[in-house]
């Protein structure tokens, strides 16, 4: 993540003026202007660090001398009552800045926490979790930031870089095969160049760039949507909604009929099902409740020390 870009720089003066409006009334009420303080950001239960950088920047925009000690990174995993972050500046600017940073740090770090739960249930399989695009508008690349730092991957970032044919794109397009020949022919015609902020929501430096074709997958339900798919050309499938019997009959039978075939499961993976859907030897498993459903983390804002100049 670029998190000096203007979108994040954006994204961040919204936030405050939502909260702070035309000023901090309890802050200005209460402290002194010239206050300075100490403060701590602390895990009140176990989980997984992500978006630090963001609620440092909460701090640095309401006060651009404030001091940021990070006591942990993204990524990283965190016992109850562990450190995040240590905070010396102006009182008014940390106490009015608490709420956003907060709101930001405990989001995607529930997210990192749960993806790492998902991660965790997959170890030992093939098979690896991905995020959707059911993400929250506007928030999409700090989620999927998120995800990489519980350990998840990244489906496509958007509708531009990756061509997935649903049910309505088959019927409008008449049929698996005309969809995929349609699919195929408009991927090969139109070379992609990665989005900066798709690189680095993978992770991957920008200087590494490239053209490619934009990769080309199709949902289907059945064998028989799956059979019909992968005889038309299909390379990668997404079985939709199936139960874990279903899905683990469409992998073998992908894995006969295209031993190169990418498999993904989504629909209705949950914790308590993942595992299941793992072992069934595919490739992915996708949830939308990576992001849409994520409990958010337990923070505290904690001032240790105010001085008066």
């Amino acid at each position: 993540m670029n998190w000096n870009s203007p979108e994040v720089d954006s994204l961040i003066r919204v936030a405050l003026s939502e909260d702070l409006g035309s000023g901090d009334a309890t802050a200005l009420a209460t402290i002194p202007a010239t206050a300075m303080a100490h403060a701590r950001i602390i895990a009140k239960a176990q989980l997984v660090c992500a978006g630090l950088p963001i609620a440092e920047r909460v701090f640095r925009t309401l006060d651009p001398d404030v001091t940021l000690r990070p006591a942990a990174k993204d990524g990283e995993y965190l016992e109850k009552d562990c450190e995040l972050l240590r905070i010396q500046g102006q009182a008014r600017a940390i106490l009015s800045g608490e709420r956003t940073a907060l709101n930001f740090l405990a989001h995607l770090s529930g997210i990192a926490t749960l993806t790492r739960h998902f991660v965790q249930l997959l170890s030992g399989t093939n098979a690896k979790i991905r995020d959707t695009r059911k993400t929250t508008p506007g928030l999409r690349l700090l989620e999927k930031y998120a995800v990489r730092m519980g350990g998840g991957t990244n489906h496509r970032i958007g509708l531009y870089d990756a061509i997935l044919l649903k049910e309505n794109h088959i019927a409008l397009a008449g049929g698996v095969k005309a969809a995929l020949d349609q699919a195929h022919a408009y991927a090969s015609s139109h070379l992609k160049t990665q989005e900066m902020t798709a690189y680095e929501a993978a992770g991957v430096p920008s200087t590494n760039r490239v053209d490619s074709s934009l990769p080309v997958q199709i949902e289907v339900r059945s064998e028989r949507e799956l059979r019909e798919a992968l005889e038309a050309g299909a390379e990668s499938v997404l079985l939709d909604n199936m139960t874990p019997d279903a899905a683990a009959r469409c992998v073998d039978l992908a894995s006969s009929l295209r031993k190169d075939s990418i498999v993904e499961i989504s629909g209705r993976i949950t914790l308590d099902n993942a595992r299941a859907y793992a072992q069934t030897g595919a490739d992915f498993l996708s949830s939308g409740a990576l992001t849409h459903s994520a409990p958010a983390a337990d923070l505290s804002l904690l001032v240790d020390i105010v001085n008066t100049k």
